[in-house]
């Protein structure tokens, strides 16, 4: 089991493949995405890598994150995200990743926070079909109608589907192919759509259903030492 990345959501765009074909993609950017922190099985219980992506102020991050930041020597960054890793995948802290963690025509389960679209009725958060427009029918043509039985049981039961908050939930889209990427801008594509607004940190896993490509960089795609030095 590999670490995922976090990356920001650039917005969608299209490409075209080989045969001439329009693909519909959504470009992810990952900035300065490294390991700020391990978690081992004798120390914690468990063997995971914290991530960090972006960057954050000094004069917004509070003394005790600039602490865990300057013991990892690294940045303070505006996102953090713990990924369970298995042993051998490991990454060691400071290492910075790649948009090559994944290759081209790989699976992976895509993770952010939906666009807030406030109080929704029925037929906007459910797709509901409405009442008729006619046949004695007047003023209630959006509304979702009857909401219970008869005497038993007595009441609505829970979880019915009614007007109310829409949007603003943690989604998990899985499944969805990598196009390709782009190392040297940090870009990843990804074909179809990935829940949240641009700007939105998405967090960018390994597909669980189809399991991790023979061809994908073990334990990650790194920053090689050299590049980082001419940069």
């Amino acid at each position: 089991m590999r670490s995922g990345v976090i990356a920001q959501k650039v917005g969608m765009t299209r490409v075209y493949n080989d045969a001439g074909e329009h693909v519909p993609v959504t470009v992810l950017r990952m900035d300065s995405c490294q390991v700020v922190a391990q978690r081992t099985k004798d120390k914690n219980g468990y063997t995971a890598v914290q991530l960090g992506a972006g960057h954050s102020k000094v004069k917004n991050t509070s003394k005790a994150m600039r602490g865990q930041f300057a013991a990892a020597s690294v940045e303070p960054k505006a996102k953090l995200v713990e990924f369970r890793v298995s042993e051998e995948n490991l990454i060691d802290i400071g290492t910075e990743l790649t948009a090559n963690h994944f290759v081209a025509g790989q699976l992976v389960d895509v993770t952010g926070t939906t666009i807030g679209k406030g109080f929704a009725g029925a037929m906007k958060r459910h797709n509901f079909g409405g009442l008729r427009a006619t046949h004695g029918v007047s003023v209630s043509h959006r509304s979702h109608g009857s909401t219970g039985s008869n005497q038993d049981p007595g009441r609505v039961w829970k979880g019915k589907r009614m007007a109310g908050h829409m949007g603003q939930t943690r989604v998990t889209t899985q499944n969805l192919e990598v196009v390709s990427t782009d190392e040297d801008r940090g870009l990843i594509l990804v074909k179809g759509a990935v829940p949240g607004s641009k700007g939105a940190w998405i967090v960018v896993r390994d597909a669980v259903k189809s399991g991790t490509p023979e061809t994908a960089p073990r334990p990650a795609g790194v920053r090689a030492a050299s590049n980082k030095g001419a940069e």
